[in-house]
This record gives structure tokens, C-alpha cells and sequence, in this order.
């Protein structure tokens, strides 16, 4: 390789380096300048950038095009990243890699909240990297066939030490897994590489579930069935927003009056990210026991097969079953469900003629289906846990009347709240959901609970920036047809809610 192509090796690794901290500077929360880091995290920014340099290095053999490529590819982290904050108040995390996937697969999901403009700016900084390099910049590695391939090797080698020397950076930062101080503390990018080498290691855990004691009866027939519910996005909307109808939710009134206890329900997730509180509730693991994992438990610590409340009320004769009209390979919950300890998974396909509300298959057709398991003869006690899917933004791309006003608002609503009523006319129907399955359940012979609960808060930053953001919290309610209840308010976090709803069924 001649001297001045070796100068422009080294010209586009330190302009490129240079760049990334630019670029990074775009990130939210936004980090601190490079020489307030601490110098184990600056270490682990460049050794991961040499890392990525010197592999498209070695696959393209043109620098400024390797280096263009990997800021085009960090600049796309960073935008995606926006687009979370914007919407979750959470920085982008190493696990978020996986959506990038579900993206392709559930578009409608996700695409909606990157926005259209971002979307079209990450295409055009890639587009725009490819094209600089394939046609302005040609090949660097010169010489024969042997040289060139000593130039790869060196460039794959000079990779690998720099990954090793990541490694041993990172192993030195003090983790908190709050993202949001670890982003604003080292940066994304030594963040990103923190988190994700955390997250191959599973910690060690103390399932609450795993053994128990039950307070079990004599006669297997005399055990309840139970029902959990959790609904997407569910909160009390009029507890933060005066402006909604008084009766917007009769049915959950009148239960929350007769509940055996309800209250706010601290949830570990904002927006979306509906598994975590998914996970919280099953497991009764507090987020702190989780680490990095807090963020994605499916990915690894779910496939470790956690007891859970399903799995234990299995071991004490139960029949379980989970219910959510949605794609079961979402998540991997057709995989992951059974190691949790459900007997059964139903998923969408049970679903195909259903009626939907939106883009989902509703609350009222989801509650026929349950109330039909409900009823089914069977010889054994019935858990079923049901994950809603109605309420499931994007909700600013939702069309609403003037009789959806009328019908949802007691008071006219400034320009600009369509998806506070769009969800508020989810709520009515999830409202219909909740007396559905409570009549079920007080038409059954067998004794029986119902505990109701929402996973997070809605997406709604039109309605938040008019009107406010709510506190965050959603709530819940433990019901049952044949125990006496007089509405008893405790606020609760979502990892104790269902040793809380056994507790109140008087089975621990």
C-alpha cells in the first residue's frame, strides 16, 4: 500500500471520529461533551468506531466511504433515538436493535411515530453515503491479489482489537441502567455497546412465584377461576383531563365501588413497551432485579422459563390460558408464553372474523371470546391472563366525529385533542370489555375473580402539549362476583399486583 493511501487511511478513521461525537451531539438526551466523559467511555466511543471503520474498511476497501457508511448508520441510531425520546421520554437502548426488524414486519406500529420526515432523512444520508462512495472515492487496496487480502486481514485484525479494547473500556464505567443518565453520562455510543454487552449475562433471580404457599381448598371445584386483564393503554383519563364525560366508564365505576381493592398502578414503562409491565406483573420481579434486562425481558430472561403466576397456579391444578388478537410471533409470545407457564396461547388467528375497531380486533369481540372459555365445560379451575390489543396507537392517525366529541367530552375541546378522543372512545369500549366479563363471571357457578389493569399510558403528544402530560401511572381494579368488597384504594406497582390479587382471593 503506498504512503498516501495509508495518509488517507488515517485522514478518514480521525475526521470520521471526529464526526461521530457531531453526530452523537443529536442524540436525547444529549450527551455530555467528550471532555466532560469520563475517559473509559471516550475509550469505548473510538475503539467502537474504529471497530466499525475498519470492518467497512476491509468489505470496501475505500475509507472515506467506510467512514461516510458508518456515520450514515450512527446518524440513522440517532434519529430513530429522537423519535423514541419524542414519544416514550426514553433514549434508544441496545435492545431497540430488534425493532428495526419488527418495523419491516409490523410497519403500522412503529413507522407512524418515527414520522415521515425522519424516515426520509435517514433513506437519504445512506442513499447519499452509497452514492458518494461508489462513485467519488475508487478502491485503495492496490497491489496483487496477496496484498490486497494482507490489507483485509490487517483491517479485520485492527477490528478485532479495537472490539477487545471496547470490551475491557466498557467493563470499568459504573452501570446505573437508568439509559437516560448512562446516554447523557458516556454518550450513545458507549452506551449502546455497554448495555448491549450486559445483555448476553442473565442475572440471578428470586421469582416470587417460585413455591409459593397457597391456601388451596380441600375439593379441586372450589377453586376460583380468575381472569387478569390487561389493557392496552388503559388509565383513568379523567382523573388528569376534567374535560371528559363524568360517566365515561360506568362499568369500571360500579366495580371499582364493589372492587376488593383498586388504586394507581406505578407501571415500568411509558407510551409503549407493553412486555415490561407484561413481565412485572407475571413474574413479580421488581425492575431492579433485572439490570439491563429491564428493557427487553423477553429477549433473554423470559426464555429462561421465570415462574410466574400462570406457571404456579398450574402447579396447583389450574388450566392456563393467554389470550392477545394480535400476531403471536410478536415478541416471540407463541414461543415464550409456554415457558411462562401457560397451558395455551391464543393468538390472532383465533380472530379472523372478529369484529375490529381500527386497524385491532376490539375490546367487545375480544370479551365474547374469553366469556366463551368462560362458559366451556371443563373439570378443572380456569386462569386466563388476556392482553388487549384495541387501544394500540397510533392513535393521531385515527378519524373522529363531531359525535365522538359530543360522546366522549363534556366540555368542547380545543383544536388539536382528536387523539385524546379517539382514545377516549377506546376507553368505552374497553369499559364494555370489563362489564362483560364481570357478568360472565357472576353468571358462573364456580367461584371466580377478575383483576383489570392497563399496561401504560396512550401516545398522545398533541393532547399532552395542549393539555399536559398525565403523571404517568396507570390504574386497577381486583374484583369478585361472591367475596364483599368496599372499594378499598391502595396504589400498587405492577410487579406486586398479582400476589396482591391472589392475596385479596384469599389463596396466599
Amino acid at each position: 500500500m503506498a504512503p498516501e493511501a495509508g495518509a488517507s487511511l488515517l485522514a478518514a478513521w480521525a475526521t470520521g471520529g471526529a464526526l461521530s461525537f457531531v453526530v452523537e451531539a443529536g442524540a436525547l438526551p444529549r450527551p455530555r461533551a467528550p471532555w466532560r466523559r469520563p475517559v473509559h467511555a471516550l475509550a469505548v466511543h473510538l475503539s467502537v468506531w474504529t471497530a466499525a471503520y475498519a470492518t467497512l474498511l476491509a468489505l470496501l476497501a475505500r475509507p472515506w466511504f467506510a467512514a461516510a457508511l458508518a456515520l450514515a448508520a450512527l446518524l440513522v441510531v440517532v434519529l430513530v433515538g429522537r423519535a423514541k425520546f419524542d414519544a416514550l421520554r426514553e433514549p434508544f437502548v441496545c435492545q431497540d436493535f430488534e425493532y428495526f426488524t419488527d418495523a419491516l414486519r409490523h410497519p403500522r406500529l412503529y413507522l407512524p411515530f418515527l414520522g415521515w420526515w425522519r424516515l426520509l432523512g435517514a433513506l437519504l444520508a445512506c442513499a447519499g453515503a452509497f452514492w458518494a462512495g461508489l462513485v467519488l472515492e475508487p478502491p485503495h487496496f492496490d497491489g496483487g491479489a496477496s496484498a490486497r487480502a494482507s490489507a483485509v486481514l490487517g483491517c479485520f485484525a485492527v477490528g478485532v482489537g479495537a472490539l477487545c479494547a471496547a470490551r475491557a473500556a466498557s467493563a470499568r464505567l459504573d452501570t446505573s441502567w437508568v439509559a437516560q443518565r448512562d446516554v447523557r453520562a458516556w454518550g450513545l455510543v458507549a452506551s449502546l455497546w455497554r448495555y448491549g454487552s450486559q445483555a448476553r449475562q442473565l442475572p440471578a433471580l428470586a421469582p416470587p412465584f417460585a413455591g409459593l404457599p397457597l391456601h388451596l381448598p380441600a375439593r379441586a371445584e372450589a377453586l376460583p377461576d380468575l381472569v387478569t386483564v390487561q389493557s392496552e393503554s388503559f388509565f383513568d383519563a379523567r382523573e388528569s383531563y376534567a374535560c371528559l364525560r363524568a360517566d365515561l366508564l360506568p362499568r369500571y365505576d360500579a366495580l371499582r365501588a364493589q372492587a376488593l381493592a383498586h388504586g394507581r398502578l406505578a407501571v415500568p414503562a411509558w407510551g409503549a413497551n407493553t412486555i415490561r409491565t407484561e413481565f412485572a406483573f407475571l413474574t413479580g420481579l421488581e425492575e431492579a432485579a433485572l439490570g439491563v434486562h429491564r428493557y427487553q425481558p423477553y429477549q433473554r430472561l423470559a426464555a429462561s422459563g421465570v415462574a410466574t403466576i400462570a406457571s404456579r397456579l398450574r402447579e396447583a391444578g389450574y388450566r392456563t390460558v393467554c389470550v392477545h388478537p394480535y400476531h403471536g410471533t410478536f415478541y416471540g409470545r407463541d414461543r415464550l408464553m409456554p415457558l411462562l407457564g401457560f397451558d395455551q396461547f391464543i393468538d390472532g388467528a383465533a380472530f379472523a372474523g372478529a369484529a375490529r375497531e381500527g386497524a385491532y380486533v376490539g375490546d367487545v369481540a375480544l370479551a365474547s371470546f374469553v366469556t366463551g372459555l368462560l362458559r366451556a365445560e371443563r373439570d378443572r379451575p380456569l386462569y386466563v391472563h388476556v392482553i388487549t390489543m384495541e387501544n394500540h396507537g397510533p392513535l393521531h392517525w385515527e378519524r373522529v366525529t363531531a359525535q365522538d366529541r359530543d360522546d366522549v367530552a363534556g366540555v368542547p375541546l380545543p383544536e388539536g385533542c382528536d387523539e385524546l378522543v379517539a382514545y377516549a372512545r377506546h376507553l368505552r369500549h374497553a369499559d364494555s370489555m370489563l362489564g362483560m366479563l364481570a357478568d360472565a363471571l357472576a353468571a358462573q357457578p364456580r367461584d371466580s375473580g377478575l383483576c383489570f389493569f392497563g399496561d401504560h399510558v396512550p401516545i398522545m403528544p398533541a393532547a399532552y402539549r395542549l393539555l399536559g402530560e398525565p403523571p404517568g401511572h396507570t390504574h386497577y381494579l381486583a374484583w369478585s362476583p361472591r367475596r364483599p368488597g368496599g372499594g378499598d384504594a391502595r396504589d400498587l406497582r405492577a410487579s406486586a399486583l398479582a400476589r396482591d390479587f391472589l392475596a385479596r382471593m384469599g389463596m396466599c
